[in-house]
């Protein structure tokens, strides 16, 4: 009898987990996240809070298994990129951002998370953070040409100041319709990808 009925209790876990994911999803895309909690999730599922914290441990696991799913859609977008060769950094860098511009427009979940680390610090989403940035290295990595770095200059560091700007436009385009006269609608997008090509000339060809 234990034979038969064990399948059945490990879907109707499995069903319940995904539910309960599910309904942090949405919560956090229409409520953000200042409602998100043991209870709004237990509502919005139609299930007992009681299976959140045996499921879950509470609203913080369900929050780590959504990171992990909007991680798994970035890898998605990132791999669906044009496998171009990049004869230099530049071309890379153009390509790289590029890439990481449309995982993050096609990642709402994303974008969300990113606004929550903005303005809270846990080691929750600290971790999330660690483990988007693991995404997009690992995807560079393996994309990366083998180029000479040259001696001049910082690349990294130029690197780093054009992905910070990009996010936070990706970010804005969620609350406002532009930024700083531009707005963030395709044709925008068109435009700031326009002006990347005007500001990687910083980087060595």
């Amino acid at each position: 009898m234990a034979e038969s009925t064990q399948p059945a209790r490990l879907r109707d876990r499995a069903s319940t987990e995904r539910l309960i994911v599910e309904a942090g999803e949405r919560i956090l895309l229409r409520d953000g996240f200042p409602g998100l909690n043991v209870q709004t999730l237990a509502a919005e599922a139609g299930c007992d809070r009681k299976l959140v914290y045996r499921y879950f441990e509470g609203a913080d696991g369900v929050v780590d298994r959504i990171a992990a799913r909007a991680h798994a859609g970035l890898v998605r977008t990132l791999d669906a990129a044009p496998a171009e060769e990049a004869a230099s950094l530049r071309a890379f860098a153009r390509l790289s951002l590029a890439a990481w511009i449309a995982a993050l427009r096609a990642s709402p979940l994303t974008l969300r998370l990113m606004a929550w680390a903005l303005v809270e610090s846990s080691p929750l989403l600290n971790r999330i953070e660690d483990q988007r940035a693991a995404v997009l290295q690992a995807w560079m990595r393996e994309r990366r040409p083998r180029l000479r770095v040259p001696p001049e200059g910082d690349p990294v560091a130029l690197n780093a100041v054009l992905l910070a700007a990009v996010q936070h436009l990706a970010l804005s385009a969620g609350s406002r319709p532009g930024v700083g006269g531009v707005a963030l609608d395709d044709a925008g997008w068109a435009r700031i990808e326009a002006a990347l090509d005007q500001l990687l000339v910083a980087f060595p060809d």
